[in-house]
């Protein structure tokens, strides 16, 4: 089947799935975890998520969640929440639920009764009483929360907890803790393409934190720090042994916060990626390819109305101890141009074009989450092109002709 063709019949069947997408059937109940704080003090934002439905299914947990505090005056100031467990879907069988938090500041000059609502919970408004914290705590016991405000139409409100000024936090488990610690990195997915006889490209990418910060809100320097490991494999499906092409093996060390400044609003922001990376294929003698570079990676992110945000992160490289003979810049470049847009729990698309003096490969991608499809699956319908140099380390200086692969991606 030729690209153009089999183009086409991929993004009909996108088209069919978009067609027949129900609506989300989880529904997120929000409380505050304390029902008093002092001024500046950080407070958490509890979430239930409920499936009721009677099917299994997928949620995205988002990272973040914005919205509004108001004051008895009807004063106003931005509320930013940052999640503090783990990053990764909840996957609920049916009639289940899970629990999840995210952490926040209250405002620094609030005095009194405030209120927050949260933008994409409709019908959500919490109660806060704020105080110096002398006055907060009481002697000797607990503050009891008074009945939660009306969490969310039709859900059944978790019940009221008590606050213990004195109590800590439970201890994590070491499953827990290394859990919380590991999360997605680059695009995990699986995909077939047939240009050139059937074959398949997949990818697995993770990174580890290993210093967690005590409060997630006051990330410190060290708390930044990740290993990160991507492994990309092209796949001969056609032949009669059925070998793997080529795959590459990508270990790195690096920094990176995704917001070092935003605007008030939220809608702006700026984050970093920095580090060292190694790429190897692993194999010996004429076959072996390998490189090291430094990068440094600006991320500028746009939040638009709707629900979507528009990311531009271009990577800046500079090669180190890598084969002089390889001549790998020359056919790629010093940059990966790299630009993307995502919907919350909706569509995402995105770009990567990198630019040598000998060539250059172009790659872009689509995915839609398959559980807003008839399917109700979990994970993501993911199609993919690319064309260039570089689809592989082995093959790095061979021009690959336009393929378009589709298949499932885990996290797009």
């Amino acid at each position: 089947m030729h690209a153009p063709r089999f183009l086409r019949l991929s993004f009909l069947l996108i088209l069919g799935l978009l067609a027949t997408a129900p609506a989300a059937q989880a529904e997120l109940v929000l409380r505050l975890g304390s029902p008093q704080a002092a001024p500046g003090a950080p407070i958490e934002l509890e979430g239930l998520l409920v499936n009721d439905s009677g099917n299994p299914l997928s949620s995205p947990m988002p990272r973040e969640l914005t919205g509004q505090w108001t004051d008895a005056q009807g004063h106003t100031t931005p509320a930013h929440f940052q999640l503090r467990t783990s990053p990764d879907a909840a996957d609920l069988p049916a009639n289940t639920f899970t629990r999840m938090a995210w952490t926040g500041t209250v405002p620094a000059t609030a005095q009194g009764l405030l209120t927050l609502t949260v933008q994409g919970a409709d019908n959500t408004l919490l109660a806060l009483r704020v105080g110096d914290a002398p006055r907060l705590a009481q002697a000797g016991g607990p503050a009891t929360s008074p009945e939660p405000a009306a969490l969310s139409d039709g859900a059944t409100p978790i019940p009221p907890a008590t606050a213990q000024t004195t109590a800590a936090p439970a201890a994590l488990s070491p499953f827990e803790t290394f859990r919380n610690a590991l999360s997605p990195y680059e695009p995990i997915y699986f995909a077939f393409g047939r240009e050139g006889g059937t074959n398949a490209r997949f990818q697995l990418s993770f990174k580890y934190r290993p210093f967690s910060p005590a409060d997630p809100a006051r990330s410190g320097f060290m708390n930044d720090w990740y290993f990160g490991y991507t492994q990309t494999s092209l796949w001969d499906l056609h032949s009669d042994s059925i070998p793997f092409v080529d795959t590459t093996y990508n270990p790195s060390l690096f920094w990176a916060r995704e917001s070092l400044l935003e605007t008030q609003d939220k809608r702006w922001s700026l984050g970093l990626n920095a580090g060292v990376e190694h790429k190897s294929n692993g194999k010996e003698g004429d076959d072996s390819r390998s490189l090291n570079d430094f990068y440094l990676q600006p991320e500028f992110n746009y939040r638009l109305d709707g629900g979507s945000k528009l990311s531009f992160q271009p990577r800046f490289k500079a090669y180190f101890t890598t084969e002089s003979d390889m001549g790998y810049q020359d056919y790629l470049g010093y940059v990966d141009w790299k630009l993307r847009w995502a919907q919350d729990n909706g569509l995402s698309l995105s770009g990567l074009y990198r630019q040598g003096s000998r060539g250059n490969a172009t790659q872009i991608e689509a995915a839609w989450p398959l559980q807003r499809t008839f399917l109700h699956m979990n994970g993501h319908l993911y199609v993919q092109y690319f064309q260039g140099y570089g689809e592989t380390l082995l093959g790095y200086n061979q021009k690959s002709d336009p393929q378009v692969r589709i298949g499932i991606a885990l996290v797009p």
